[in-house]
């Protein structure tokens, strides 16, 4: 039994980092697919081993998917926010570094959860059942907020702007009948293919990747980010239609003014903080909140106490191989790009996304992937914040949750 978890706790790291490093495919698509074949692997071994293995997988693609989103612009769902950053310390050789930097706060707030675990397992359902009827407030507070931080009036109507543009696409988007994978073309569009096409316009070339240790954190700047990391995280798993994309704007909001070092730490966090969570969630109320949790209730049908504990404990172990797994992929891809043309590079992965939008979105996906790039170039001309595009998923929640 321990030696089958171990082998399936290895294994699961290695499909982590195969899923974290390839643009598109999202860890639960991955799962869906784990459960299909669930019966044929129960053959060969028990159902907590194959449990074990998409819990490993997932934490370490919660580690690893900050890889395409520094080094390839291609953002998920969960990396969304991660990519302006990231992509700005690319620019400045830093591509590593940025990793780093997501991977301390992937490992530190998968600490900390794990030890606030006996809390949380109390006070999980007290929260769910006071703010559950609060999100879609708590949410359009955030909207206004992000509006209202811009520092003239003309740039608090430019982000309003933004805000309804990108308000208005996530609607339509939702609303679209069988559509399958409308994020991929919307985020793609709104924080991928628009800074590419900026690169390419501003002809940006790529300095030389460092592999150093210069990254130097404030103490207090880090404990807010973990901090607040751990609470956005918390908050994915506790509320039905709250994502990591939506927790990362609330985050940033509520941790106040970081430097770009420590935003990257709470950005990072937040997806292995909701993964643990989404175990919490489905031990106390019985609720899974993504898709790999889902697959182990599916295949367990519900855990215990010591079901619990083991996954916890499958979790941290899969977090410490992740970490090592992760720097050393980055410096690859660190030293790869050193040898690249970056103009190059950067028409690849916008063809190479185009053809994944055609291929999980069809033709549909590509007019959403046209509209949502010049949306996203919007921000950068009218100079304010990028993050208020993530109203095509606030926006849209809102609405839902108030109406």
């Amino acid at each position: 039994m321990l030696a089958e978890i171990v082998v399936a706790i290895l294994l699961g790291c290695l499909m982590g980092v195969i899923s974290g490093i390839t643009p598109g495919l999202h860890i639960n698509l991955v799962a869906l697919i784990l459960f299909s074949i669930s019966p044929f692997l129960l053959g060969y071994t028990n159902v907590v081993a194959v449990a074990s293995f998409i819990i490993a997988m997932s934490i370490t693609h919660t580690f690893t998917d900050f890889i395409s989103a520094t080094y390839l612009g291609a953002p998920s769902d969960d990396t969304a926010l991660a990519v302006l950053p990231a992509h700005r310390m690319l620019l400045e050789g830093m591509g590593h570094e940025a990793v780093k930097l997501t991977v301390i706060g992937s490992l530190l707030c998968l600490i900390i959860t794990v030890i606030l675990s006996p809390l949380l397992v109390i006070i999980v359902p007290i929260i769910f059942s006071y703010l559950k009827n609060y999100i879609g407030w708590l949410l359009l507070s955030v909207v206004v907020f992000m509006i209202l931080r811009e520092k003239s009036i003309n740039k608090k109507f430019l982000a309003f702007v933004v805000v309804a543009l990108s308000g208005i696409l996530g609607l339509a988007v939702f609303n679209i009948p069988n559509l399958k994978d409308p994020l991929l073309p919307m985020l793609s569009g709104l924080f991928g293919v628009s800074v590419l096409l900026l690169s390419l316009t501003q002809k940006v070339t790529l300095p030389i990747q460092r592999t150093t240790e210069m990254i130097k954190l404030k103490a207090r700047d880090t404990a807010k980010a973990l901090g607040s990391g751990v609470f956005s995280g918390s908050l994915v798993s506790i509320f039905p239609g709250l994502g990591p994309a939506q927790a990362a704007v609330l985050g940033g909001q509520l941790v106040g003014k970081i430097d770009v070092f420590s935003y990257l730490i709470l950005v990072g966090g937040i997806n292995t903080v909701s993964m643990i969570l989404s175990l919490i969630t489905l031990f106390t109320i019985e609720k899974a909140r993504n898709g790999s949790i889902i697959v182990v209730q599916q295949l367990l049908q519900s855990i215990d106490f010591n079901a619990l504990v083991l996954f916890l404990a499958v979790a941290l172990i899969a977090g410490g191989i992740a970490t090592f797994l992760t720097l050393y992929v980055s410096k690859i891809f660190s030293s790869i790009m050193n040898r690249l043309n970056y103009a190059m590079l950067s028409i690849i992965i916008i063809a190479f996304i185009g053809l994944m939008v055609l291929y999980f979105s069809g033709v549909i996906g590509l007019l959403i992937l046209a509209v949502a790039t010049f949306i996203g170039l919007v921000p950068n001309i009218a100079e304010v914040s990028r993050s208020n595009s993530m109203a095509c998923l606030l926006i849209p929640i809102i609405l839902v949750n108030l109406l």
